[in-house]
């Protein structure tokens, strides 16, 4: 009997610690590291830079695969969880919903015809917005980096560090700066 305590001891320390996701009342994935707001993306980047965290809006859909994975693989990941909530504010958008969304240049649609206006087609993207959005500019042309679809965590995570770190002010685009890591990783 105690070995069999002691194997189920084990087995639990060594199970990877999981984010708790949940699927919320229109179908998509809820993760506590998503904030609930207005959807005002004047308001939450506001609120984003108060909290010295940058804003990145993810599109989902009810049924996304992709999104699945994402929130069940890539996104409990310790490093990449811990990430998400100490320096990401993020906003979900579902695609195909109805909620009123208010762009950076003032223009108010539903979430379905934000997502057209800014061209995404598919789930999950998402856009990282810079600190400060220059007047006029909608979130999809103001974004310093956006990811349409699924991602590795190796690449998830060198997209979160180059725009935490803001990477891309030096004029490294990801891909380069991707393998740059991945090289990095490989020789260590």
């Amino acid at each position: 009997m105690r070995f069999l305590t002691t194997l189920v001891a084990l087995l639990v320390l060594a199970t990877p610690l999981r984010a708790a996701t949940t699927l919320g009342d229109d179908g998509l994935h809820k993760a506590e590291w998503m904030h609930n707001t207005f959807k005002d993306l004047r308001e939450d980047l506001a609120e984003a830079k108060a909290a010295g965290k940058r804003l990145a809006i993810v599109i989902e859909q009810l049924g996304c695969i992709y999104c699945t994975k994402m929130h069940k693989e890539i996104w409990p990941d310790p490093v990449i969880n811990r990430m998400l909530n100490k320096d990401f504010f993020f906003v979900q958008i579902n695609m195909f919903g109805d909620v009123d969304v208010t762009d950076f240049d003032g223009q108010v649609l539903s979430e379905k015809k934000m997502v057209m206006k800014w061209g995404v087609m598919f789930t999950p993207t998402v856009l990282f917005l810079p600190e400060e959005v220059p007047k006029g500019l909608s979130a999809s042309r103001a974004a310093v980096g956006l990811v349409p679809g699924a991602l590795s965590k190796g690449m998830t995570l060198d997209m979160l560090t180059w725009v935490r770190d803001r990477i891309y002010k030096s004029g490294e685009n990801f891909q380069k700066y991707h393998a740059r890591m991945l090289s990095t990783r490989k020789s260590n």
